[in-house]
């Protein structure tokens, strides 16, 4: 039989705790004993387990789960649970705790909910040793430990946000689904991006669509193409410039919206909008400033 082994390090940084955005508390590994029991309690933080060997019970909302290597189990703030080892086969898992105001957002948008506390997985090496960087942060100590946990907590959720997607992941997406998905990836990208040099062909590469269908499919929902979505863009944000920033030269303005070429944006922005930057710059600041 495996031998009790108990092990545990705490982030050694002082932080805002429960105000912070995101605070990692301790992180730890267990081989347990058989039959050893937690609960029924409550904690005032998030804990989550991945089990590494073994199986066991954990109890949540008076549900029992019969869990084993390869499951994880997440613990909200308050939440009345308790876990028990197995009496032949005790299980070996590790731990991290974690608070903060970004927690819940965090662990929302990896897929976690009131009906979902448990995941999954069949390789379960890399979360794993998300959990084991962690900890070991904490032990070797310095002044960027907290910083450093809490972007493998980051990191440990993008893990479990992905296996939950692929669980939860409909085959049988329609058409709509998956072209409304694609236009907003699309305009994801290009009102991130609009500031440097966007390639479309890139873009497509990137998104792992060929160009010619994402521009077909693209204009079809949105009446025009991702060029021309992409420059009116750029030409919104410019105007947005102009009335904001008169410290800034045309030509600054051009460049940052991702137009180099100051002439070109002039003869874009005019045949957009009835006159060049410098005239619609000086019709607001007659306004006060205010759009027309």
């Amino acid at each position: 039989m495996q031998q009790d082994m108990y092990t545990v390090a705490s982030n050694p940084v002082i932080t805002g705790g429960e105000q912070a955005p995101l605070n990692v508390l301790f992180a730890g590994e267990s081989q347990t004993k058989p039959l050893h029991r937690l609960g029924p309690k409550v904690y005032d933080f998030y804990l989550m387990h991945i089990i590494l060997e073994g199986k066991g019970l954990f109890v949540c909302d008076g549900e029992k789960h019969e869990l084993r290597a390869g499951h994880t189990f997440l613990i909200e703030p308050e939440q009345l649970i308790s876990y028990e080892s197995d009496g032949t086969e005790p299980w070996r898992y590790r731990w991290v705790a974690f608070t903060g105001q970004h927690s819940a957002a965090l662990v929302s948008a990896a897929g976690f909910s009131a009906e979902q506390k448990i995941v999954f997985t069949s390789d379960k090496r890399r979360a794993a040793l998300l959990f084991r960087r962690i900890y070991e942060t904490f032990r070797l100590g310095g002044t960027a430990a907290d910083m450093m946990a809490a972007g493998y907590l980051h990191l440990l959720l993008a893990e479990y946000k992905s296996v939950l997607q692929a669980l939860s992941g409909n085959p049988l997406r329609t058409a709509q689904a998956e072209g409304d998905h694609l236009l907003q990836q699309v305009v994801h990208y290009l009102t991130t991006q609009y500031a440097h040099p966007v390639s479309i062909e890139q873009m497509a590469e990137s998104l792992g669509y060929n160009r010619a269908y994402l521009s077909r499919l693209f204009k079809q929902r949105t009446g025009v193409s991702p060029v021309s979505f992409l420059l009116k863009l750029r030409i919104d944000k410019a105007r947005r410039m102009l009335r904001e920033r008169p410290e800034l030269t045309i030509e600054q303005v051009a460049a940052s919206v991702g137009l180099q070429d100051a002439l070109y944006f002039s003869k874009q922005f005019r045949r957009l909008h009835g006159q060049s930057p410098t005239a619609y710059r000086e019709a607001m600041r007659s306004l006060g400033g205010q759009e027309r």
